[in-house]
């Protein structure tokens, strides 16, 4: 505030009794001229975020730079050399922060002493066998939920070029098995919560040799099992000790070490081991801050993070590596995500990293409470209106009236201090991403990316309140649009598949050769399978899947044939096409009856009529749709594969009607457009 006569003037415009007096519409005028509220301009012509290359192919940068950024500092050009940097700028500062027990008080630990206690971790595995090859690489297991071990573990790694290798649940114990095996590990990190189900599997993996328990001492019962199993089993203090004991000179990485293996699940066969080195990591974090920097946004040693979405994934460790590098704090949940608004309010955020399904159920939360009274509605609508007229003008804030009046109790609820949440991982619906901006009155950006990107390849700018797109490309790496002709998309017309190019573009697939070279091409350009389109103002729009291969909200990966494979095994089915948006939880179906199959049903049933007034019929659907959900349970569909709503169509699809190619395979953009509103319609069936 400029002078203290605003600021008594702010004071009496709060005052509850003036708010009566005066109406809510009219003090929020005379608040908004006494605060003096001043617009953030995007950085750039807003009509021109990104420009064409000149070379021919329709390659496209940020407008903010002619040149790739590949790092930021000349003395952080790994990982560790990230954490170095905040450890200088914040030594004795609070670095890493957990729960002391169960709903108990947050405890810190510091810069220095995090780098103590890795170096002690990082001589234990040294001790342990792990020992950084010269012509490979040494890969090291980590089966945990966010924990401060984790970070010992890689800041472990990346002092002695060790390579930190995730392993997560939804992979499924398969695929872990498969990892473990692939990668030739001999030692795993895993928590106590994992120890039972990774024992269980040790028989099937002849090189692991070490496994390290997190949390509570070996019991004997696992020292028995590991034995079993020809593995020794240690407690993570142990390994500590063991490093402190017997110290080992440090080995550091070069930017072109691999720093992670991040593995995939992708939609069939086994996983596929991303290859990410240190160079990519840092151009990964130096696009990113780039781009935020040049908006008008700096990061300090007074951020804060809560760690909360896997560490098995690239985008959270994008944001710690972020935290790290100018010395900010980390917090982690508590392990219960259900508890996470007790952690947000305990460690007070100032940088949020969330996922449209976190952010979705934030807003219904809201919208629900609103509903429940005509007069909350009614402020609410008029909060959301004159915030909007705001945003229109850059302007982005939350100490307005509205702020103190509504918006207020769902600031604090994420903190009180967010100050940019930045959404990743599947599309964020339009009417979310409004909600945000105007509600938490702060910079809220959508990114798009893969892991083979290190994450991100796009984020929207500040000071551009447009949505329904994902942003220019980040000033690390170049996109094109490469010609979809089956698909009928073509880069003249701005249309085509993804592809990227860069310092974040990834190494490759671990030991796979055959899917590296199907990933990136000759000139080394990253093929991302997405289909985009290029708005007016130069940013990117997702609209389709090369492979039909696609993302619900919550991030489960979608492939609509196998499905479909297994749904046309039912006597009732015909023909079927699975449908998912990624601003949705669940699938959806259109399906052609089996005529005879039906018959016979409609007749037992005391069903009347023929083809055209059966697919009307409520309880034909209810039929159909139980068969396939059987059907999907007896082949082993997941939860989120199976469709929740069907409608059946009477037609065929053949080559003769443009549904089916010459080979009989489905014209997926044909039908897809053909049901469209079909699609829509079912939706709105379901709840959400």
């Amino acid at each position: 505030m400029a002078d203290s006569a605003a600021k008594t003037a702010l004071e009496y415009l709060r005052d509850p009794a003036v708010i009566t007096g005066l109406g809510a519409a009219a003090v929020a005028s005379m608040y908004y001229l006494a605060s003096r509220p001043t617009p953030q301009p995007c950085p750039v012509d807003p009509m021109k975020q990104s420009y064409e290359l000149p070379d021919g192919d329709y390659a496209r940068m940020n407008s903010l730079t002619t040149e790739l950024v590949e790092r930021l500092f000349d003395d952080v050009t790994t990982s560790h050399e990230a954490f170095l940097r905040g450890v200088r700028i914040s030594g004795d500062k609070p670095c890493l922060g957990h729960r002391s027990s169960p709903g108990g008080p947050y405890t810190w630990l510091t810069y220095n002493e995090v780098l103590e206690r890795s170096t002690d971790t990082g001589s234990g595995l040294i001790e342990l066998g792990c020992h950084p090859g010269d012509d490979g690489y040494t890969f090291v297991g980590v089966y945990a939920p966010n924990k401060i071990e984790w970070v010992f573990v890689e800041q472990a790694c990346n002092m002695f070029s060790l390579t930190i290798v995730p392993l997560y649940d939804t992979l499924g114990l398969d695929s872990c098995v498969f990892i473990i095996n692939q990668a030739q590990m001999t030692t795993v990190v895993c928590d106590e919560s994992k120890i039972k189900s990774l024992l269980e599997q040790c028989s099937k993996c002849p090189k692991l040799k070490n496994v390290v328990k997190i949390g509570a001492p070996v019991t004997d019962e696992e020292k028995a099992a590991g034995e079993k199993a020809g593995v020794k089993i240690i407690c993570f203090k142990e390994l500590e000790d063991m490093g402190k004991t017997h110290r080992h000179e440090k080995k550091l990485p070069k930017p072109d070490d691999l720093a992670v293996v991040c593995y995939t699940s992708g939609t069939t066969g086994n996983p596929k081991g991303a290859m990410i080195t240190h160079r990519n990591a840092i151009g990964m974090l130096s696009g990113l801050v780039y781009i935020v920097e040049q908006c008008g946004i700096s990061f300090s040693d007074s951020d804060v993070h809560l760690s909360y979405l896997p560490l098995a994934h690239m985008y959270e460790r994008l944001a710690q590596l972020m935290i790290f590098t100018y010395g900010g704090k980390v917090g982690f949940f508590g392990g219960n995500v259900r508890n996470i608004l007790d952690d947000l309010q305990s460690v007070k955020p100032t940088l949020f990293i969330s996922v449209p399904r976190v952010l979705n159920r934030v807003y219904d939360r809201v919208m629900k409470q609103v509903s429940s009274s005509s007069i909350k509605s009614f402020l609410f609508n008029l909060a959301m209106s004159s915030k909007k007229a705001e945003l229109n003008r850059n302007i982005i804030r939350r100490d307005s009236i509205w702020d103190y009046l509504v918006f207020k109790k769902i600031q604090n609820s994420l903190g009180g201090r967010v100050r940019i949440l930045i959404s990743g991982s599947a599309p964020l619906r339009d009417d979310v991403m409004i909600f945000l901006r105007c509600a938490l009155g702060c910079q809220v950006l959508e990114g798009y990316g893969q892991t083979e990107t290190t994450a991100a390849a796009t984020i929207q700018m500040i000071g551009d309140q447009t949505y329904g797109h994902v942003g220019p490309p980040l000033p690390c790496n170049k996109i094109k649009l490469v010609d979809v002709p089956e698909m009928e998309y073509f880069a003249k017309d701005g249309k085509g598949e993804i592809c990227f190019y860069g310092p974040n573009v990834f190494k490759g697939y671990l030991y796979d050769e055959k899917k590296t070279k199907e990933a990136i091409d000759e000139d080394g350009w990253l093929h991302s399978g997405d289909i985009g389109e290029w708005q007016p103002n130069g940013t990117l729009r997702l609209i389709d899947r090369k492979k039909h291969i696609f993302k619900l909200s919550q991030g489960e990966y979608i492939a609509p044939e196998k499905i479909e494979t297994v749904y046309t095994q039912c006597p009732m089915v015909h023909q079927v096409y699975v449908h998912g948006d990624s601003k949705k939880s669940c699938l959806v179906a259109v399906v052609v009856p089996e005529h005879d199959y039906v018959k016979k049903w409609a007749e037992k049933n005391n069903v009347e009529g023929e083809m055209d007034s059966w697919c009307t019929n409520e309880n034909v659907k209810k039929a159909i749709l139980d068969q396939m959900v059987a059907e999907g349970k007896k082949e082993q569909l997941k939860s989120f594969e199976q469709v929740k709503a069907i409608a059946l169509t009477p037609e065929i699809w053949t080559v003769d009607n443009g549904l089916l190619t010459p080979t009989q395979k489905c014209k997926r953009p044909a039908v897809k457009t053909l049901f469209t509103q079909t699609f829509e319609d079912l939706y709105s069936t379901i709840p959400e």
